[in-house]
């Protein structure tokens, strides 16, 4: 292939490739975590994406509870989601899946850290402007952990830029 010709093909790539608009969002949220015990969890997650398909790194912290044995949890999770590319009536659903780091512990007597998997899904939901409502399920394999398999729901705000 002619120099030419592999120049207006690469022109022609970055003109389509820049003009899918890419978008970012920032949420804050708490909800509510299972397994030994439902307990509150909080966290913030920064997405990217492109039309489509994004990326996720979310931080969260499920807290402890001495009574039921229940481990508080910290978590780090990188996630791909895929989504409509346009709200309808102001909904936009999603599913993601992930995996990252996770350390759980309990009192002084245990720790564990290890690595974990989620899969989940969820609604982001026009509220005003930038401004959205998202609500989220998740499920995690968390691995050689106490609470092998904790379920998160959660709604937060998301504010899109």
């Amino acid at each position: 292939m002619p120099s030419a010709a592999r120049r207006a093909v690469l022109v022609l790539l970055l003109l389509l490739g820049s003009s899918w608009p890419a978008r970012a969002d920032l949420t804050i949220f708490a909800g509510l975590q299972n397994a030994p015990a439902i307990r509150p969890t909080t966290g913030i997650g920064l997405g990217f994406g492109l039309l489509i398909v994004g990326w996720e790194v979310e931080i969260a912290r499920t807290s402890e509870r001495l009574d039921d044995l229940a481990p508080s949890i910290a978590s780090g999770t990188g996630s791909v989601y895929v989504q409509n590319p346009v709200p309808i009536n102001g909904l936009q659903f999603y599913a993601i899946a992930g995996a990252g780091l996770y350390r759980e512990r309990l009192d002084v007597a245990y720790q564990q850290t290890d690595v974990h998997v989620a899969v989940g899904g969820g609604a982001k939901i026009s509220l005003a402007g930038p401004l959205k409502l998202r609500l989220d399920y998740r499920i995690f394999k968390l691995r050689d952990a106490r609470s092998p398999n904790p379920q998160r729901l959660s709604a937060g705000l998301t504010l899109a830029f």
